[in-house]
């Protein structure tokens, strides 16, 4: 039988996963500030280390317009943290590609958000794993 969308158990976890979802966000957010950054910059730089990407392929992946990217992209670079260079596959294509530097400033900035990591670490391997795999079964995403 479907389970409804007023049960107790069902409103807890919705209101815990609002809970984990601000507190990520809010560290993030601090996270970013040390380092100079706004939550988006640090978004960006941290998705390009692990690949460079075109600016378009970007905004489809933070939902946001591209010319808010090219913005992003503008001021990382100014900064040092980020280059645009020529798509190999596609030379009218535009990559953008983090320095040495925004390697750098993007490890730091990972290392400093506990939030997530700290009960995460408190769970077994087994209960990461459900967790991971209730998570994309939530979000409909293909299980490997």
């Amino acid at each position: 039988m479907p389970t409804s969308h007023s049960d107790p158990v069902t409103l807890e976890v919705v209101e815990l996963i609002g809970t984990v979802v601000a507190r990520y966000h809010q560290e993030y957010e601090e996270a970013a500030a040390a380092h100079s950054l706004t939550g988006a910059q640090a978004r960006v730089l941290g998705l390009l280390t692990l690949e460079p990407t075109p600016m378009r392929k970007i905004a489809e992946k933070l939902k946001c317009e591209p010319s808010n990217v090219t913005g992003i992209i503008d001021r990382l670079e100014s900064r040092g943290l980020v280059e645009r260079r020529p798509d190999p596959a596609d030379r009218r294509v535009k990559l953008a590609a983090p320095t040495e530097e925004g390697r750098d400033t993007a490890r730091r900035l990972r290392d400093s958000l506990h939030f997530a990591r700290e009960p995460l670490g408190e769970l077994t391997a087994v209960e990461r794993t459900l967790l991971r795999d209730l998570l994309r079964r939530m979000v409909g995403a293909e299980l490997p």
